[in-house]
């Protein structure tokens, strides 16, 4: 037996995002968001949906530049503040201890503790309704060393401890069930070696 619900958005889990945006040396700021995806391979596109109310959404308007910064386990409690206060009164990167890095791309801040920065350029902005969706291109990516595989260069997701959100929770990722593609080779190998995040 199965219910309906009034329409809703329950579309879960999805990653807890750390957006920065400002430039550096100037106004930065960092916000929570997980109205957040991929749309495009070639070119690498993304997009953030972005209530107009939030301090962040002129900041990134008017720079049309932004950083999606992947969270852990050890930043949850630093990812659900970002998305609980305004940076209209408080310095989000100074209270939470995270450092803000200098993006190769782009004036926007990248979070270093983040795993993985996507360095990203707002290409369109569509007005939905309670959000606007700015869609930007990924024009670099910078990730965490301490991560990558010596010999492939691969970046290991599954050491990561990537942090996810569903319905109003946080979770760290499960157990590795197996890769793309698993269930139709003939062997059925569940692990492989991952191939490289590097371009």
């Amino acid at each position: 037996m199965r219910a309906d619900w009034k329409p809703g958005t329950l579309i879960y889990p999805l990653p807890a995002i750390l957006v920065s945006c400002g430039r550096v040396g100037e106004e930065v700021n960092l916000f929570t968001a997980s109205w957040v995806g991929t749309i495009c391979t070639n070119p690498p596109m993304c997009y953030v949906s972005i209530r107009p109310e939030r301090h962040s959404y002129g900041l990134i308007k008017e720079q049309m530049e932004f950083a999606l910064n992947l969270t852990t386990r050890a930043m949850a409690h630093a990812t659900d503040w970002c998305g609980v206060v305004s940076g209209r009164k408080y310095d989000k990167f100074a209270e939470t201890g995270l450092t803000i890095e200098r993006g190769k791309c782009i004036e926007a801040p990248l979070v270093l503790e983040s795993p993985i920065s996507l360095e990203c350029r707002v290409k369109q902005i569509i007005p939905l309704g309670s959000h606007d969706m700015f869609i930007a291109e990924v024009v670099n990516v910078r990730a965490d060393e301490a991560y990558l595989d010596p010999e492939t260069g691969a970046f290991d997701m599954a050491r990561a401890d990537l942090l996810s959100y569903a319905h109003g929770e946080y979770f760290s990722l499960g157990d590795y069930l197996g890769h793309f593609g698993w269930s139709v080779k003939k062997d059925r190998t569940k692990r492989r070696k991952p191939r490289s995040l590097a371009r």
